[in-house]
C-alpha cells in the first residue's frame, strides 16, 4: 500500500501535514505526535522581525469552532533558524516553513534568508494585509497576488506553495493567478473572517473585533473551494479547513487535494494526525486501494 504523494519534486511519505499557526514548530506536539510519522510540518507563520500579534482576547469558541485573530505572532526569522529549524531536522518529516509578511519586502527578507536553509518548501500567506496599500490582504488582489508570487518565486531556490485565502468573490480566479505568476502548488483554505458579540458584556468577544473562523464549520467551503481550484489550475493542491477525521481528509482528497493540513482539530486532540494518517491506511485497506494517488480528484 503507497501512500506517498509527492509535490513539485518533494516526496512525502504521506498526505497529512499540519496547518501552520496550529503546531507551532512542532515541538510543543512531539511529546503527543512522532513527528517522523507526519507527512510534513507546516511551521507557524515567520516573517523578517518578530510579531507581537493583537492584544488579547484573541480566541473565541463558536459552534463549531472557533474564532482567532492572534495576528500571527512570532518571534522572527533570526529565531526560527537558530531554535525551530535544527528541532525540525532531527526527524524525517518534511519541513514547510509557513512566511508571512506587510509588505513584499518583508517577504522578499524570509524568503532570501531561507535560501540557504535546509527546508523543503515554502508556504506563502498572502492573507497578510498589505499596509502599504490601505491594509488589503495580498489575497484579496488577483493584481496584488500575482505581483508577491513572480517576486518570491524569482527569489527562492525552494518550491513555492502559495496559500489562498477565501475571503475572495472567486477562487479559482485566485488560483489561476498564481499559478500563472510561477508558484508551485496552492494550498487552501485560510480561515474565513467572522465575529462573536458577547450579548452580556455587549461587546465584541475578541479584541480585533473579527477573527478567522476555523473548525468543523467551514469544513463543506473547503471542500466545495478545493474542488473549484483543482478543476481551474495544473498544479498540486492542498486542502486545508475543518479536518477532524481521516474521512474530512479524505473528501479533500477526493476533491483534489493531493495532501491535506490539519489544522484546529490538534487543539481538542493533539494525537489527531496520527489518528488520521491510521485511517486513511485503514481506509485504503478495506476499499482495495493501492496508491493514495488514485483517490486524488477521483470526484468528478
Amino acid at each position: 500500500m503507497n501512500t506517498k504523494v509527492t509535490i513539485a519534486g518533494v516526496t512525502f511519505q504521506n498526505p497529512v501535514l499540519t496547518a501552520s499557526g496550529t503546531f507551532g514548530s512542532g515541538e510543543e506536539y512531539s511529546q503527543f505526535v512522532d513527528l517522523n510519522c507526519l507527512g510534513g510540518v507546516v511551521t507557524k507563520g515567520v516573517a523578517n522581525v518578530p510579531w507581537q500579534g493583537n492584544p488579547a482576547p484573541r480566541v473565541a469558541e463558536v459552534y463549531g469552532g472557533m474564532l482567532n485573530a492572534i495576528g500571527l505572532q512570532n518571534p522572527g526569522i533570526d529565531v526560527f533558524i537558530k531554535r525551530d529549524l535544527p528541532f525540525l531536522k532531527q526527524f524525517q518529516t518534511k519541513v514547510i516553513v509557513n512566511v508571512c509578511g506587510r509588505s513584499e519586502s518583508d517577504y522578499l527578507e524570509v524568503v532570501e534568508r531561507l535560501n540557504d536553509q535546509p527546508v523543503d518548501m515554502l508556504e506563502i500567506n498572502i492573507s497578510c494585509p498589505n499596509v502599504k496599500e490601505g491594509g488589503i490582504a495580498f489575497g484579496q488582489d488577483p493584481q496584488m497576488a500575482t505581483h508577491i508570487t513572480k517576486e518570491v518565486r524569482r527569489l527562492s531556490v525552494h518550491p513555492v506553495i502559495m496559500k489562498l485565502s477565501p475571503n475572495v468573490t472567486d477562487i479559482a480566479t485566485m488560483a489561476r493567478a498564481v499559478e500563472d505568476a510561477g508558484a508551485d502548488a496552492v494550498s487552501l483554505i485560510n480561515t474565513l473572517t467572522g465575529m462573536k458579540i458577547d450579548v452580556h458584556r455587549r461587546t465584541f468577544a475578541l479584541a480585533n473585533k473579527t477573527g478567522g473562523l476555523s473548525g468543523p464549520a467551514i469544513h463543506p467551503v473547503a471542500v466545495r473551494m478545493v474542488y473549484e481550484v483543482a478543476q481551474a489550475v495544473k498544479i498540486p493542491v492542498i486542502g486545508m479547513g475543518g479536518i477532524m477525521n481521516g474521512e474530512d481528509a479524505l473528501e479533500l482528497i477526493l476533491a483534489g487535494a493531493s495532501a491535506v493540513s490539519v489544522g484546529t482539530a490538534n487543539f481538542t486532540n493533539p494525537t489527531v494526525t496520527m489518528d488520521i494518517i491510521n485511517d486513511i491506511r485503514y481506509f485504503m485497506m478495506e476499499e482495495g486501494v493501492r496508491n493514495i494517488n488514485e483517490l486524488v480528484g477521483a470526484v468528478r
